[in-house]
């Protein structure tokens, strides 16, 4: 008997019903998604975009498309005869894993040293035995990754719109970052009784070290310790008073166990790609909205359904990162989320690193292309603060500060005279990253203009018409993110991209790439003895007059069969003796490192 040979192209993924969103918006974006993500300078992942050392094969390659624009990166002297007391020297995809430096309020304006850019290696770097890489010490605040390790955020650049004029709304950590974010504001903060001291300012305003957590959170990390509640008002507010449905997603959110009281125990943790433990996923001072007594969820209790999240039930808008996706499989997406990886995937240095981080990122990029919302979406990546990376941009000062706390230009300095509102408030801080993911987002794009935390917060703010915080806050003077998007030309590409190597699976929009269709060959041989049959992938022979490259993969059934001649556009497949279906994936690659893919299953049925 011959076996049977049933050839289709992979069918797309049934559509779940649609939860229905009543806000209306200024634009064809119905959803943003903010992926908040931690202490990474602009020039420690963008240094020499879009140019890759691409000088190990064991690394993914990076080839920039053509007319790709240039970044305010490290080139020429700032490379060779830089004036801080190290050059600055790049990091290698064996390296993920370095110190977490300095970032504190103070030290950061610091290394600004008025405006020379001179003192990061004094000031903030950090480098010890336990995590140094290859005997860097504190030279390692210089160093920089590229295309070749930070694979996806190049890819995602190269598709889409990022910016390379975008700062820290103000100096410090994680916990000023993620206020920033979400109110523009960190003044107001009040300590709890007995709490810690030198993380609030003289003027009230939340500044660094040690790090404060939520007064109100059965999972804040044990004394000693600062903990505050701030007064004043949150984007969540404002969405909750126009019926904006949002939420805020961390990973390690969900109660591990809880205590015979009902306290919550939050002890999910996870290694990083080195192997090392990275701590409990949750992190307090990484959750904005539980600082606000309006917004928390100090019990951390689930929402009462998938089909509730975004509304304000029990979880009062915190949920775990596994509510989000269960959420998106039902068919609700809120009009706003927030997602905060758990600590090993964050990208914070010392216990995440950019591996894990991509991992986290692609994979949540990766389903929400694939989910009916991508249409109507806007994907946003941004970073709390830099953790006191070296860049090189001098940060604009548009809110001086005068406190014990400031030396951006001496002691008690940073920028001049301020107002009662401002003080302890001193920013921009550094630059950081700032992309835009979205159909509407400008293809291959780099916006020059000046942008911070804050004008996420003023473009959710304008998008569905809620108003300003008001009481100093700094989405009145934030720059706007509108020069990232594009609403009246051609929509930007789907992307997929491998979560391991950040590699083009399919998609995009920044190279054409070539035309390719995967086939089955008539079989070579119909003996159900040998089982073979051959590949054929065929189109284009050839892209911008040069050669292709072709790859097959089994991506189902890859147990009992074998590709022989992956390589080619027409290898020989084996089966083994399991009946079921086999799905070969064919990916073409051009000169340029434009890629296409295409698959086919392949349905044995013999015995």
């Amino acid at each position: 008997m011959k076996p049977i040979l049933s050839v289709f192209l992979a069918g797309a993924m049934a559509m779940p019903q649609l939860h229905a969103q009543s806000s209306q918006t200024q634009t064809p974006i119905k959803h943003v998604i903010v992926i908040y993500q931690e202490n990474v300078s602009f020039d420690h992942y963008f240094a020499t975009y879009p140019n890759a050392a691409n000088s190990n094969p064991s690394e993914p390659s990076f080839t920039p498309a053509p007319n790709t624009p240039s970044v305010n990166g490290l080139s020429g002297p700032l490379l060779t005869n830089n004036p801080n007391a190290a050059q600055p020297v790049r990091l290698t995809r064996a390296q993920p894993v370095t110190c977490d430096q300095d970032h504190n309020y103070p030290d950061e304006q610091k290394a600004v040293n008025s405006g020379l850019m001179n003192k990061f290696v004094e000031t903030v770097g950090v480098g010890s035995a336990s995590c140094d890489v290859a005997g860097y010490g504190k030279n390692i605040v210089m160093n920089y990754y590229d295309g070749n390790t930070v694979t996806a955020f190049w890819n995602y650049a190269q598709n889409f719109s990022m910016s390379d004029n975008s700062f820290s709304t103000t100096f410090g950590p994680s916990a000023p970052g993620v206020i920033n974010l979400i109110s523009g504001n960190t003044a107001g903060a009040v300590l709890t009784a007995g709490s810690a001291s030198g993380n609030v300012s003289s003027a009230g305003t939340v500044i660094g070290d040690p790090r404060p957590d939520p007064s109100v959170d059965d999972c804040t990390l044990a004394p000693p310790r600062a903990y505050i509640k701030m007064t004043g008002k949150n984007v969540g507010d404002l969405m909750n008073a126009k019926g904006v449905t949002w939420g805020w997603f961390q990973g390690g959110f969900k109660p591990s166990s809880r205590l015979s009281d009902g306290t919550a125990v939050c002890a999910t943790a996870h290694n990083n790609v080195s192997g090392a433990s990275a701590g409990t996923d949750y992190i307090p001072h990484h959750a904005g909205f539980m600082y606000y007594a309006s917004t928390t969820n100090p019990h951390h209790f689930p929402p009462a359904s998938p089909m509730t999240v975004g509304t304000t039930d029990q979880a009062n808008h915190n949920y775990d990162m596994t509510d989000f996706f269960a959420a998106l499989n039902a068919g609700n997406l809120p009009s706003v989320s927030y997602l905060k990886a758990g600590a090993y995937q964050d990208g914070h240095a010392a216990y995440s690193d950019p591996l894990d981080e991509q991992t986290f990122v692609v994979n949540t990029i990766n389903t929400i292309m694939q989910s009916p919302f991508w249409s109507s979406t806007a994907i946003i990546i941004a970073y709390d603060d830099s953790d006191g990376w070296y860049d090189h941009v001098v940060p604009p000062i548009v809110q001086p500060s005068s406190v014990s706390d400031d030396n951006l230009a001496g002691a008690g300095q940073c920028g001049g005279t301020s107002t009662s509102t401002t003080q302890g408030r001193c920013g921009y801080g550094p630059r950081q990253p700032l992309m835009v993911i979205s159909p509407f987002a400008k293809v291959n794009f780099v916006d020059h203009s000046i942008t911070d935390q804050a004008s996420i917060l003023r473009f959710i703010e304008d998008n569905w018409s809620l108003g300003r915080i008001g009481n100093g806050s700094a989405d009145a003077y934030a720059g706007t993110l509108n020069n990232m998007f594009t609403f009246n030309g051609a929509l930007a590409k789907s992307l997929i991209l491998d979560p391991s190597k950040g590699t083009v699976v399919s998609g995009g929009s920044a190279s054409s790439g070539p035309s390719v269709t995967a086939a089955v060959a008539s079989p070579k041989n119909t003996s159900t003895v040998t089982r073979q049959f051959q590949l054929n992938g065929s189109g284009s022979t050839s892209f911008d007059g040069k050669p292709l490259s072709y790859r097959w993969d089994i991506v189902q059934g890859g147990l009992q069969a074998g590709i022989s001649g992956a390589l080619t556009a027409t290898p020989t497949v084996q089966f083994g003796v399991g009946r079921g279906d086999y799905n070969f994936q064919l990916t073409v690659t051009d000169s340029a490192g434009g890629t296409s893919t295409d698959s086919i299953t392949v349905t044995f049925a013999g015995n």
